[in-house]
């Protein structure tokens, strides 16, 4: 029993430094943390020195929680910068059209394409001092200054718009202006948004901590098992 016990821990601490992921479980249920940091990563792996978040470990994973009998609900804390365009879309995607419970909680940051994984989830949190950065589609490295360019780029800032608009509480017209404001941030723009901003134009659903987060993944599981319970009677 102790060397169960010992596996079990050594499997928890593997996985925590690994990927940055973890599995509690009480009485309540049991919940997947999983943290998206730093940069998200694509395509092109980034420097060593950088922090960042692999969406070929994320996607695997995701699909691995929706279909595990022993994972109730998934939390997702986020700090991130932002990064690769098609794998935080993909990330977002996998966890919007999970139908387990899902809980986000902004901490720190949830810049760029970090808005898109923020309210992907079921219900959305953010502490008072995280920030978001909403801006349109940037592009590093060589570029090629041409019309089919520009409406590339174009569309792309349209599937956000329509996944973000789709995903919380935020008007079009609304999520359009802060992406194009000038004035709010040097040599560039759009615009940061903190935590009661953030809820108050209806990007976020609530403003609240940890505990705030948990107590709601605890209740939608509550009434998620309660749902499936019925639907297995009838």
């Amino acid at each position: 029993m102790e060397d169960k016990e010992k596996d079990l821990q050594n499997e928890q601490q593997d996985r925590i430094t690994e990927l940055g992921s973890a599995v509690t479980e009480n009485k309540q249920g049991s919940i997947y943390t999983l943290t998206v940091i730093g940069q998200i990563e694509g395509h092109q792996v980034l420097p060593e020195n950088c922090k960042t978040t692999k969406y070929e470990h994320v996607l695997p994973m995701l699909a691995s929680i929706e279909e595990s009998e022993e994972i109730d609900g998934l939390l997702l804390l986020l700090n991130t910068v932002g990064g690769d365009i098609e794998a935080g879309l993909a990330i977002a995607e996998m966890i919007s059209g999970m139908k387990k419970p899902t809980v986000s909680l902004v901490l720190g940051g949830g810049h760029s394409i970090g808005i898109p994984l923020a309210v992907c989830t079921k219900k959305s949190f953010i502490t008072p001092t995280a920030s978001m950065t909403v801006h349109p589609v940037r592009m590093t490295g060589l570029v090629v200054g041409a019309p089919q360019t520009y409406r590339y780029f174009h569309r792309i800032q349209e599937q956000i718009a329509d996944f973000v608009t789709a995903n919380s509480g935020i008007s079009r017209g609304e999520f359009e202006r802060y992406m194009m404001a000038t004035g709010e941030m040097a040599t560039d723009v759009g615009t940061i948004l903190y935590g009661k901003e953030a809820v108050a134009s209806g990007l976020i659903d609530q403003l609240g901590g940890l505990s705030d987060a948990l107590a709601e993944l605890h209740r939608m599981i509550d009434a998620y098992k309660k749902e499936r319970k019925t639907n297995w009677k009838s």
